[in-house]
């Protein structure tokens, strides 16, 4: 058999610069910036910030203090420092539970989706129990049995993360493994672990794109919502989800303590979620010439 002439039989069904065509749609365009401005105020933010992260400054929930900005919270610390200092550790981890279940859920859908049989039931009705309890719940009774930490944290949101990837990346690869280039590639002797991540991956990143987009939105706000039960390592360190906490009870009295990471949390779900909505429209078909909104 001609290899070279199987190898040109070959069918690459991605779609040639998906972020790229994204990227003309305006709504694609707003969440890059709303993202954008998140990730470098929880990114540089420390450096910048005029007081620690824990350093008293005045009185507590007083609004006028001089040499702040946006007074002090319940403790009496700068309530625009303890902004910019916490929104660091909420990206940061957030980031790297996402990419432990990408990486997890991707390689298991591909998986399953390619060795089909008794070996798909297996890893998808595994994955069916993970599944059946909600992040939150899970994420929390594990982290209660075990006690906070950032490393218990990322591997519970991650893991919890992987089964609803893994699903979207098996009905996305199904239909690819029947196609003639993937019988070509087996033809021709490629090892099952290249035809996997050399055909068959390329041709589901649209939707991976999508996923993980989607997942790290949905993994910043479980972890600021375990920092707003409680459920952090250091419970006076700088976090926006303990900001809203810890705030809450003197509102009507400092209102910046709550409203800022509010909005925080508030934009990058936006932002993030324009994005996912703008790789989906691309992906589907929709918008593709960049003259939707």
């Amino acid at each position: 058999m001609n290899t070279t002439l199987v190898e040109a039989n070959f069918v690459d069904e991605r779609p040639p610069g998906l972020f790229r065509q994204a990227l003309k749609l305006r709504r694609t365009q707003v969440g890059v910036v709303l993202s954008t401005l998140l990730i470098t105020v929880a990114l540089i933010g420390p450096f910048i910030a005029p007081f620690g992260s824990t350093e008293y400054v005045d009185m507590p929930n007083t609004l006028d203090v001089p040499g702040t900005l946006l007074g002090t919270d319940y403790f009496g610390q700068d309530v625009l420092s303890r902004f910019l200092f916490g929104g660091r550790t909420i990206l940061i981890l957030a980031v790297i539970a996402t990419s432990i279940g990408i990486t997890l859920g991707t390689t298991l859908g591909l998986t399953a989706a390619y060795l089909r049989g008794r070996y798909d039931e297996i890893i998808m009705r595994a994955l069916d129990v993970v599944l059946s309890f909600p992040q939150v719940l899970l994420s929390l009774v594990v982290i209660s049995m075990f006690g906070p930490s950032n490393v218990l944290i990322i591997c519970t949101v991650g893991l919890s993360t992987t089964p609803r990837i893994a699903r979207i990346i098996r009905g996305s690869a199904i239909g690819v493994v029947e196609r003639d280039f993937i019988s070509a590639a087996e033809a021709i002797g490629e090892t099952r672990k290249r035809v996997v991540f050399s055909e068959v991956l390329p041709n589901v990143t649209s939707a991976l794109l999508v996923e993980m987009n989607l997942r790290l939105t949905y993994s910043v706000g479980l972890i600021a919502s375990l920092a707003f039960l409680g459920f952090t390592p250091e419970p006076n360190a700088a976090n926006w989800g303990l900001m809203i906490q810890e705030n809450r009870v003197a509102l009507t009295e400092q209102p910046w303590g709550v409203i800022l990471p509010t909005m925080a949390l508030a934009l990058m779900t936006i932002g993030t979620g324009l994005i996912g909505d703008g790789l989906s429209r691309v992906s589907a078909g929709i918008d593709r010439g960049g003259k939707g909104e």
